[in-house]
Order: C-alpha cells, then sequence, then structure tokens
C-alpha cells in the first residue's frame, strides 16, 4: 500500500466533513455532556468533603474534648519533668554513682550537645522539624491510611513534638483518642516553646538502650556517655549518627548486652547499618559534605564502644544502699511534713507508711537529686582493703559453715559525721546484703558499763572514780565476773578497768530508781523494748541490740564534753538545678556534764593503758595519741567488741557469726576472741593514721575540764582518809568533779592504837577479857567497824575475807576480817558461845623444841606451858607463846599445854610429854668436852714452841761463823721474794683473762 496515497484519502475525509458542519455539531454535544459530568462530580464531591470533614473534625472534637486546656506553665512542668536518676557524692564532691532505677538518665543543656548529633536526629526523626508548627498532614494521612487500610508497612506520622509529648504527658497506647490528644498538644506546645527548647527536652527523655555496665538509660548525656565515655558535645558525626539511630528499636541497635558486654559481630550489625541509615539522610539533607560522608561511612565505630564497666552498685554496693535507704527516709519525712503529717503518724498507720515509702523512692529516681554524703572515700576503700585481708577473725561456725562476720564505723566526734565503715566480710562479693556496719543489732556487753552505770551514776554524784564498791556475791549469785570468783572492795576506776560485772551490776542497782534508761541512754540515740529495764542492761542484756554505728555515736559523747551529736551520713541533697531542699543541721542533745565526760573518758584511758585492752597500744604505730575506750564481750562469747576514741575520732569495731554463736574456740589462733578484735581495730586505726595522721592521730589531749580536782580516798570505803586509813596504808589518790570530793571522814576501820591479838592468824582488837600477855599494844592492828558493815549491807557476808581485794592484798595484811557483832561500837569480838577451847594435841620433843598441834576456828589466842616434876605431881606455868611450839628450859619431867582464847578461857591440859634429858644438860656436856679438847691442843702448842725457841737459840750462837751463808741466803731469800711476786703477777694476769673470756 501506498502511505502517501492512504493519509491524503484520510486527510480530504476530514476536510470534506468539516466543511459540511458535521465536526462541529459532534463536538458541542461532546463537550455539553463532558462538563455536565464534570459539574455533577463537583458538586456531589465538595458534598462529601465538607461532610467528611465536618464529621472527621466532631470525631476528632470528640476524641479530645475530655483533655484539659493546658496552659504555658502546666505543659513546662510536664514536658521538662524529666525522670532522672538521683547521684551520689563522697565527701569531696567525688561521684559515687546513681541510686538503682529501672533506667538511668542525665540531664543536658542543649548547648552542651554536638551540632552533628541534633542534625542527626533530625535529619533521621524529623527532616521538617523547624518548619512544621507540630505536625504534618501528610504524614498524618498516610499514616491514617496505613492504620484504616490495615497495610503490611507503617511508617508512623510524629514529629519530634508528637513523640515529646507522647513521652511526657500521653502514653504509648496505639489508639486514635491518644492520637488526636498528640496532635492538639503538639501544636499547643510550639505555641508556647521554640525549636530548640523542644529539641533539648526529647534528647533529654528519648531512650538508648544500654550502657557498658548493662544498666537502662535514656537521654543523650547519660547514652553518650554510656556509649562512648565521652560528652556529647564532643561526638563526632560516626558517633552522632550512631546514637541518634538508636532509639527506633534501643535494645536492637544498643552494642550492649543486659551484663555490659559488647555485642558479638552479628549483633552489632544492626546498629552499624542502622547508623549508615542515618549517614545518608544526614548527607541527603546537606547537614554533612561527601567528604565528611565518606570519612564516617569508612569508620569503625566499633573502636570507640566504651570498655565494660562495674556499676557503683556493683562496686561499692554498700555505700549505694546506705545512702539510698537514708535518702529515702529523709524524703518520706519532707513529704510527710508537707502533708501535715509527721513520722509517728506514719509509723501508726502500715498503709500509709507504705504509700509515702512509694512516694520518696519514685522521687528519688524521677527528680535527678544529688546527694552529698560524709563518706571519706579513701578512708573507706582503706578500711576496705584491712577487713579485707585481715587474717585473724577466726575459724568458720562448724555448725552451718558461717564465717566471722565484722562491722566497724568512723565517726568525727565533733559533729557526727559517719567518715568511713565497713559493712562486713561478705558484702562486697554480693553474698550478703546486710549491712554490719549499721543494720545489724547485737548485744554491746560491756561496751555498755561506761553508758548506763558508770558515767549517769557520776553524773548523779553517786559515783567518783575513787568511789569505793565492795565487788561481791549478789544475793541471787548472779550475775558473776568473767572467770568467776570476787574482787572485794575496789575503787569504780579499777572495776571499769577490769570491766567486773558484779561492781557494774551494784552500781546500775543503786541508780535505776533514777530512770537512767530515759535520762542518759535515750538522749544519746539508744533505743530499747518495755523490758530492757533491769540491771542486766548495764551488761548489755538488750532484747533488741545496738549497731555499731549507733554504739559508736553514743561514745562521741564522751569526746564531746557530755553533748551527744547524732550520726549520719548526708551532709545535703540539692535537686538538678542545684537548689538544697535538705542539710544536715547539728541538734545537740546535753546528757552529761563535761566533769562527768572526762573522768569517764581518764577511767577509759585505763582500760587501754592496764585493763582488758592493755596489748592494743603495743599494736599502734602511730605513738602519743590518747585514746579510751572499752571492750565489751556478750553471753557465751558470741559477741566481741571494742570502742575507742580520741580527740578527733571514734571507732567502733564488732565480730562475730551471722547467726549469734561462741566465737571463742578457737584453740589454734593465739589471740584470744577480744584480742582477734582489737587487732582488727588496731589494724583500720593504723591504716587511716597512715593516710590521715592529722585526724586519726592528733597529738592533743582531750581537754580537762574546769573543776576537776585531785583527792584522796580511804580504799576500803572511797570516804575522806581518817588517821586510822592512814595508819593502815590504805589511802590512795584520784581525780574527782570537785562537787563530789569525798567529806566524811572514814569509819569503816577501827583499831590502830588498841591492843591487838592474832585470831586463828588474823589480827582483832583485844577485849578486856583478851588475856594480856597474847596482845600486842600501840598501832599495827585494825579491823571493819561492824556499824559501818551493817550500814553498808555487808554484814550478811559469813566470811569478811571476801571484802579484801583480790589485787594488791598485801596492803591489806594488817586488816582483821574476823566478823564481829553488829552492836560492837570498838571492833571487838562479843560472840562468846561460853564453851572452852579445845586441847592442844600431838605433843613432841624435837631437840629441845616442845611442838603441838592446835584447832582453828575456837577465836584461839595463845598457848600456856606447864611443867611437873613427875606425871600426876603438881603442875607449874612456866611460859606462854601465841606460836605453836615453845623452846624448853632444859628440866626433865612432863610438860602439858593449854589453849587460850579470846575471851580468856583455857582448854582442858594436853596429854602429857616426858623429857627424861632436856637437851640442854646435853649441850652442857657437849660445851665441857669441847673445853677440854681445846685445853688439851693448847698445852700441845705450847710444847712446840719451847722446842722451837731452843733451836733458835743454838743457831745464833753459831751466827759468827756463818756470815758469808748468811748473806748469800740473804740474796737467795730476795730472789724467791721477787720469783713470788713475779708469779703472783702471772696468776693475777691469768685470772683477769678468765674474767674476761667469762664476760
Amino acid at each position: 500500500m501506498n502511505l502517501k496515497a492512504f493519509f491524503e484519502r484520510i486527510w480530504a475525509a476530514i476536510t470534506n466533513a468539516w466543511d459540511e458542519g458535521k465536526i462541529q455539531r459532534t463536538s458541542r454535544i461532546t463537550y455539553d455532556v463532558f462538563w455536565n459530568v464534570i459539574l455533577l462530580f463537583i458538586i456531589v464531591g465538595s458534598t462529601i468533603a465538607v461532610f467528611s470533614v465536618g464529621a472527621g473534625a466532631g470525631y476528632f472534637a470528640s476524641l479530645v474534648k475530655d483533655e484539659p486546656i493546658r496552659d504555658y506553665e502546666s505543659m513546662r512542668d510536664d514536658i521538662y519533668n524529666y525522670e532522672e536518676t538521683s547521684k551520689m557524692y563522697y565527701a569531696d564532691d567525688e561521684y559515687i554513682g546513681d541510686i538503682r532505677a529501672d533506667i538511668y538518665r542525665e540531664e543536658v543543656e542543649l548547648d552542651d550537645i554536638s551540632d552533628f548529633l541534633i542534625e542527626a536526629v533530625v535529619s533521621t526523626e524529623d527532616e521538617h522539624f523547624y518548619e512544621h508548627n507540630g505536625v504534618v498532614p501528610k504524614a498524618i494521612i498516610r499514616a491514617m491510611y496505613q492504620e484504616v487500610a490495615n497495610t503490611g508497612s507503617q511508617t508512623g506520622g510524629s514529629t519530634l513534638t508528637q513523640q515529646l509529648i507522647k513521652n511526657q504527658i500521653l502514653t504509648n497506647e496505639v489508639s486514635f483518642d491518644r492520637k488526636a490528644k498528640e496532635i492538639l498538644l503538639a501544636m499547643r506546645l510550639e505555641n508556647f516553646f521554640e525549636k530548640d527548647e523542644i529539641m533539648e527536652a526529647y534528647l533529654n527523655i528519648v531512650p538508648y538502650g544500654r550502657d557498658a555496665s548493662g544498666k537502662n538509660i535514656a537521654g543523650i548525656q547519660t547514652a553518650s556517655q554510656g556509649v562512648f565515655g565521652e560528652d556529647p558535645e564532643e561526638l563526632n558525626v560516626a558517633q552522632s549518627a550512631f546514637l541518634a539511630g538508636i532509639p527506633q528499636n534501643p535494645f536492637a541497635y544498643t552494642p550492649f548486652t543486659a551484663d555490659g558486654e559488647i555485642k558479638d559481630e552479628d549483633g552489632l550489625a544492626l546498629g552499624k547499618e542502622r547508623m549508615k541509615t542515618v549517614l545518608k539522610r544526614m548527607h541527603k539533607a546537606k547537614f554533612i559534605t561527601k567528604e565528611q560522608y565518606d570519612e564516617a561511612m569508612a569508620y569503625d565505630i566499633t573502636e570507640d564502644f566504651t570498655e565494660k564497666s562495674v556499676s557503683p552498685s556493683e562496686k561499692n554496693p554498700a555505700i549505694v544502699d546506705e545512702l539510698e535507704s537514708r535518702a529515702k527516709d529523709i524524703i518520706i519525712e519532707q513529704i510527710a511534713e508537707e502533708d501535715g503529717l509527721t513520722m509517728e503518724d506514719l509509723e501508726a498507720d502500715d498503709d500509709i507508711k507504705a504509700d509515702y515509702n512509694e512516694q520518696a523512692d519514685l522521687a528519688l529516681r524521677k527528680n535527678g537529686y544529688h546527694i552529698h554524703s560524709t563518706i571519706d572515700k579513701d578512708k573507706y576503700e582503706a578500711m576496705k582493703e584491712v577487713g579485707k585481708n585481715y587474717e585473724h577473725y577466726g575459724p568458720d561456725n562448724p555448725e552451718n559453715d558461717e564465717i566471722v562476720e565484722a562491722g566497724a564505723v568512723l565517726m568525727e566526734n565533733s559533729t557526727g559525721k559517719i567518715l568511713s565503715f565497713y559493712p562486713g566480710r561478705e558484702y562486697e562479693v554480693g553474698e550478703n546484703v546486710y549491712n554490719k556496719a549499721t543494720k545489724a543489732h547485737r548485744s554491746p556487753g560491756s561496751t555498755f558499763k561506761p553508758l548506763a552505770a558508770y558515767a549517769p551514776a557520776m553524773d548523779m554524784g553517786k559515783l567518783q572514780p575513787g568511789s569505793v564498791i565492795a565487788d561481791i556475791p549478789t544475793p541471787s549469785g548472779k550475775p558473776g565476773n568473767y572467770g568467776g570468783g570476787y574482787y572485794g572492795l575496789v575503787s569504780a576506776r579499777e572495776a571499769l578497768t577490769h570491766s567486773y560485772n558484779v561492781t557494774a551490776h551494784y552500781i546500775y542497782s543503786d541508780i535505776m530508781g533514777e530512770n537512767p534508761r530515759k535520762n542518759y541512754l535515750e538522749k544519746m540515740g539508744l533505743h530499747f523494748e518495755e523490758e530492757d529495764a533491769g540491771p542486766s542492761l548495764a551488761l548489755g542484756g538488750l532484747t533488741r541490740g545496738v549497731t555499731v554505728e549507733e554504739n559508736t555515736s553514743a561514745f562521741t559523747t564522751f569526746a564531746n564534753q557530755g553533748k551527744y551529736k547524732d550520726s549520719y551520713m548526708i551532709e545535703k541533697i540539692t535537686d538538678s538545678d542545684g537548689e538544697v531542699v535538705y542539710e544536715h543541721e547539728e541538734d545537740p542533745v546535753d546528757v552529761f556534764s563535761p566533769q562527768t565526760a572526762y573522768l569517764t573518758i581518764d577511767m577509759m584511758r585505763d582500760v587501754m593503758k592496764e585493763g582488758t585492752a592493755a596489748t592494743l597500744p603495743g599494736r599502734l604505730t602511730h605513738g602519743g595519741v590518747d585514746w579510751a575506750g572499752k571492750t565489751g564481750t556478750s553471753d557465751d562469747y558470741k559477741d566481741a567488741w571494742f570502742v575507742g576514741t580520741n580527740p578527733n575520732v571514734t571507732l567502733g569495731t564488732w565480730i562475730g557469726y551471722n547467726t549469734p554463736s561462741s566465737i571463742d574456740n578457737c584453740p589454734n589462733c593465739g589471740l584470744t576472741y577480744s584480742q582477734r578484735n582489737q587487732a582488727l581495730w588496731a589494724n583500720f586505726v593504723n591504716a587511716l593514721s597512715d593516710l590521715d595522721a592529722e585526724t586519726m592521730a592528733p597529738q592533743d589531749k582531750f581537754e580537762q575540764p574546769e573543776n576537776i580536782v585531785s583527792a584522796s580516798y580511804c580504799g576500803s570505803s572511797g570516804m575522806a582518809p581518817s588517821d586510822i586509813c592512814s595508819d593502815a596504808g590504805l589511802v590512795q589518790t584520784d581525780i574527782y568533779n570537785s562537787e563530789y570530793v569525798p567529806k566524811k571522814k572514814d569509819d569503816s576501820l577501827i583499831g590502830g592504837d588498841k591492843p591487838i591479838v592474832e585470831v586463828d592468824g588474823k589480827p582483832v582488837v583485844a577485849s578486856d577479857k583478851t588475856p594480856s600477855e597474847f596482845t600486842k599494844s600501840g598501832k599495827g592492828g585494825f579491823t571493819f567497824n561492824p556499824d559501818w558493815l551493817e550500814r553498808e549491807g555487808y554484814d550478811r557476808l559469813d566470811d569478811l575475807s571476801q571484802l579484801i581485794p583480790r589485787k594488791n592484798a598485801d596492803a591489806w595484811d594488817k586488816i582483821s576480817v574476823t566478823k564481829g557483832s553488829s552492836s560492837d561500837s570498838d571492833g571487838e569480838i562479843e560472840d562468846d558461845n561460853g564453851e572452852d577451847p579445845p586441847e592442844p594435841s600431838a605433843l613432841s620433843n624435837t631437840d629441845g623444841t616442845l611442838n603441838w598441834n592446835g584447832a582453828d576456828g575456837h577465836l584461839i589466842v595463845g598457848y600456856r606451858i606447864f611443867h611437873a616434876s613427875d606425871k600426876g605431881g603438881s603442875t607449874e606455868l612456866i611460859g606462854h607463846t601465841t606460836d605453836r611450839s615453845y623452846e624448853l628450859p632444859g628440866n626433865s619431867g612432863v610438860y602439858y599445854v593449854r589453849a587460850v582464847n579470846y575471851f580468856g578461857r583455857e582448854s582442858e591440859l594436853s596429854k602429857e610429854l616426858k623429857v627424861e634429858e632436856s637437851n640442854k644438860d646435853k649441850k652442857e656436856d657437849k660445851d665441857k668436852k669441847e673445853d677440854q679438847d681445846k685445853e688439851k691442843d693448847k698445852k700441845e702448842k705450847d710444847k712446840k714452841k719451847d722446842k722451837k725457841k731452843k733451836d733458835k737459840e743454838k743457831d745464833e750462837d753459831n751466827s759468827n761463823n756463818n756470815n758469808n751463808n748468811d748473806k748469800k741466803e740473804n740474796d737467795s731469800s730476795k730472789n724467791d721474794k721477787d720469783n713470788e711476786n713475779k708469779n703472783s703477777n702471772n696468776d693475777n694476769s691469768n685470772n683477769g683473762d678468765k674474767k674476761e673470756n667469762n664476760n
């Protein structure tokens, strides 16, 4: 077919139709129909649109009708109400860590955030952030269509503003109701806030998965530090892109596991791919150049991940737990006070208390408090190291394999600050989260003696260091002293120094009616049950027990001149803006007078010098420190304590099993249970002194207050010395509160200037019936005054020797302990039963000395000796003696002995002892023979002397003939003398060498 001819025919047909008007008529009909149809669709569509918009607006209005119209202040409070975790600090404001929380967050200002990070967030989460007014209609319509159509892909339509509204004001609920409110509030928020304010709020609330310790984190500051170990203003492009990508799926994109370990390669792949996506969007939005993009894409982000870290709760769990607990108590009290309630109100209603506890717990985890503690980091670390490495705790309990636990608290006296503590051996490894320093209540044992007995009694004026108390059995026989036995009349100083239980019992019993528990102990922060009111309280017999902190805090009262300052561990709490919401305020309580406090300190010095802690000073490496302290042991040796104080600090330590059981059974330890605790105390002190000698080892002494004086007292009564007391050698000296210096003269002793007689070996004042030949007149004999014995209640003792002190008993040798009548005013014995003493027995003669056996317990003061020529003959008194022997006069015959008692009553004559020839006669014969022998020897010597004289005269006659021989003899004699001197010198030299060798 000719193509040209074909098109020519077609064109001709069209031209012909046009000329005839056919085309015009057809077009007009089509045009009219088309526009009529279009008009119809426009009318119908407009009607539907108006109806839809109205219906939609009505539906939207119905969704948001219950949402209140919020003002600026309301929205500001909600938007900036971050759940910021509270932080804790050491005493020098060094960061400890965060309070434990479900999620950890720290606020940061926008100016401190890298521009790269902000740009990464905008390009990824909301590319039109700086243009829209809170919502993007197109995105909302798209999201609504996807929701209605239930498409598989839902891209979401929330701007950063909407996300902020959802997280801070609304919930994560998926519903049109919530979405409508979100849109409304987002637009209102945009009217109130600048874009930078919205961006800052968003970056502080968005979740970022986990950090290098495995904690759940939120907010860019926490994320930047937790992932890269850097502040957000230091982030580079790649780091910014990585963090900006995490919030879309935090736990998928975070680089760390729940344990804080870095994920494996597959686990990290998701986060790295997400980072590349963010970088592409940043480049597309022209936030970064092509060069920056390429560099960031090639960047090995895994090299920047921070190493696994130990959370504060794992490194120092005891500090975190303790500060959290104390901060919560403070917040509870503050919230309750704001509501017009007291802590007593809360304690009375468990439901109310639980509600306020929950409020305080939430506040600590949301309000971003800064908790400033009193804990010295270096001291805490030093104590932790000492406790960990100490080698003398003792064996594990064989019954349950429990180890010997320990607790310690170091406190500043002047303020009550807890400078450091040791929570226990197992706390650090997480096996036991019970703080042995602040939470464990144990019996304080004898550490309670100065607190409950000695100091209160001194403050009441009923006791001073020189007061004398009889450590003798109580009527019930309880308590007993450690090791058994009693100590007799002892000073209060000695009793506290050596920790006598019975003495403390008597002291507390004497003041119990004055309610020392309320008037003294409770003022020092010590708490008791109703049944803790008997004398056992002075020995630490408490139902509840005390903590190491409570006991140590009470002891600081002595160092503070009698003022108690409550212990504390939190100096202040500030909010996230630095405003102080709590600050510790001292509230000293007057407990003891300064004089009482000082006297107690002075007595406790002796505990460490010569008492139950006498081994301690030798263990300390820093000398010259004025330490004073008290040991303590509970029943059955379940607890061992020592609390020591110096002018600056007080340190208390305790050891024992978690389940109370004896710690005394350690035969191979080399140290007693008490010494093991004291050695631990010394190790703490040494380590802390090496660290801070100015605080721990001050060279200043405890300041002595005015009105402390030195005075003498009688060791038998504690009263002012009498002449008799002085003569008896019992005067002693101590320091006193001048108000309570003993003024009444001692009347506990009698004797000294009256005749004394020995009764059963003990000196007693003689009566007028006592035979004078057996008495000793003048000073030297003393006994207890019966009136004084009755007044003090000592007359109940069957054996007055129990009053004689066990220590230094020799000083009491002059004191008679024979019991007399209470009605006797001069010390004479009046218990005359009218019976004669038994006669002596077993007479014997040994070399002229008569010996016999006497009977004790019959007030025998001496013996009379009788002689008769023959058995049955008349007897004659020949002598007397207080001994049980007598030197015979030498007469042969028969001898008898009578016993004589205190009242002059004589026994029957003893059985006779016949002496045939006295030893005296034998002695005279012997002497006579010796004289004869001497005379014979003398005659022999005289005879030899005469012979020698005659020989000499003969030699003189021949002297003239022998001159030359004499000269030679003289020379020879001289030589012999010289040789003799020389030999003598040699002997002396040899002796000197021998002596030097011996040395």
